[in-house]
C-alpha cells in the first residue's frame, strides 16, 4: 500500500543549496528541517523551492550553501493557520537525497509526476496576448488517510482540454514545480513580499 501511494506523488531534482537549514518540527524524536534550492528553467530563470529533510538523511547543523543536491521525494501539502484563514504551505518532502558534482545532461533537473482528483472547477482563462491558461487543484492521496492539495497550471491545448474537467475527475499529471513572487495585501497601507508554488504542467490525462 504504501509503495503505491508513493507511487502516485514523485518528484526528482537537482539543485544548489541557498538556504541554512531551519528546524521545522519533530516526529517521533526524527527532527525535520526546511532548507530552500535554486534549480535551472530552461529559460535561465532560477526556481527556488523549499525541501522538507530529515536530519537522518543530512547534517542540518553544517551550513551546505553552494552544494549542489539530488533529491527525490513528494510533494507535500499542510494548512497553517495564519491572520484567521488557512494557508496552503507546499514543500518537497525529501525521502533520498545525494550531494553531486556534475550532473548529467539526461537527468531532468526538475520534474513531478501526480496521479490524483480535481478538487476543485478548473479556472479556465486567456491572458492579454491570448494565451490559453487553465488552474487546477489536484487532491493526491497519502497514507493514513491524508492528501496534499497541489495547484497546477495547465498552458495552450492542455489547458482547453483540462477546462472541461469536473469535479471528482481522476488525473495524471507529468510537469515541473515552478516558484512566483506575488505581492500580498495585509491591510489597506501594508504590502508583503510571498512565494508561491505550483506545477507547470506538460502532460496531463484524464482517467475514465
Amino acid at each position: 500500500m504504501a509503495d503505491k501511494i508513493f507511487e502516485n506523488n514523485q518528484v526528482s531534482m537537482v539543485g544548489e543549496i541557498v538556504s541554512d537549514f531551519t528546524f521545522s518540527h519533530e516526529v517521533y524524536g526524527e527532527g525535520f528541517y526546511m532548507v530552500e534550492i535554486a534549480v535551472n528553467r530552461l529559460s535561465n530563470y532560477m526556481d527556488y523551492i523549499p525541501l522538507m529533510v530529515s536530519e537522518r538523511l543530512v547534517d542540518t547543523k553544517q551550513s551546505c550553501i553552494g552544494q549542489k543536491i539530488y533529491v527525490t521525494g513528494q510533494f507535500r501539502s499542510y494548512n497553517r493557520h495564519e491572520e484567521k484563514k488557512n494557508r496552503l504551505v507546499l514543500s518537497v518532502f525529501v525521502r533520498e537525497l545525494e550531494f553531486v558534482d556534475e550532473v548529467s545532461d539526461e537527468v531532468k533537473s526538475n520534474q513531478i509526476f501526480l496521479d490524483g482528483y480535481i478538487c476543485k472547477a478548473p479556472i479556465y482563462r486567456k491572458t492579454p496576448l491570448g494565451r490559453e491558461i487553465a488552474d487546477l487543484l489536484i487532491a493526491v492521496n497519502r497514507s493514513y488517510g491524508k492528501s496534499d492539495y497541489i495547484p497546477c497550471i495547465c498552458w495552450g491545448r492542455n489547458a482547453r482540454f483540462a477546462s472541461g474537467f469536473a469535479v471528482g475527475g481522476h488525473v495524471q499529471i507529468w510537469g515541473r514545480i515552478q516558484s512566483r513572487e506575488y505581492i500580498k495585501k495585509i491591510s489597506e497601507t501594508e504590502t508583503e513580499k510571498r512565494m508561491a508554488y505550483e506545477i507547470s504542467v506538460s502532460k496531463i490525462e484524464f482517467l475514465e
